[in-house]
């Protein structure tokens, strides 16, 4: 995977993008099971997910994990832990939440605010930042994805 650049409108548009990149995992295994997010509120972290569990868990309500931390979406092939990383300031956070389990389980990791946890990234992950694009044109975002990888 070669960085993507998608610009878009409307949150049905960046639920799209989100699809568009589950559909891609789901047929490349040699993509990463963690895509870490980046952007400021409100920029459509959540409905980028909400777009992407559409492939994998159809018909789940995708809600942002603010206040528990991670949600788990059972999908019939892949289960799906939806992360929100705002409120966690250390390793210790990460541990009281089952973090470093939620990895080794068999499934996909979706973290929001990966600007928090930059210590705490697995080797390899699909990194999505997401951005206002311009000023004047409040719906518009630039979400830029590419595969990294920690050396």
């Amino acid at each position: 995977m070669n960085e993507q650049l998608i610009y878009t409108e409307s949150a049905a548009e960046t639920e799209a993008a989100g699809a568009a990149l589950a559909r891609e995992m789901a047929n490349d295994s040699t993509l990463p099971p963690f895509v870490a997010l980046y952007g400021d509120l409100g920029v459509g972290k959540t409905a980028f997910v909400r777009g992407f569990a559409s492939v994998f868990c159809a018909g789940v309500a995708v809600r942002s994990p603010t206040f528990a931390l991670v949600n788990e979406y059972r999908g019939k092939e892949k289960t799906l832990f939806h992360f929100d990383m705002y409120r966690i300031t250390g390793e210790d956070d990460l541990y009281s939440i089952g973090y470093d389990d939620y990895l080794m389980r068999d499934g996909i990791c979706l973290a929001e605010w990966c600007e928090n946890i930059p210590f705490a990234l697995p080797e390899a992950y699909v990194r999505v930042s997401i951005e206002k694009e311009d000023i004047s044109r409040p719906d518009r975002r630039l979400i830029r994805i590419t595969k990294e990888q920690l050396c």
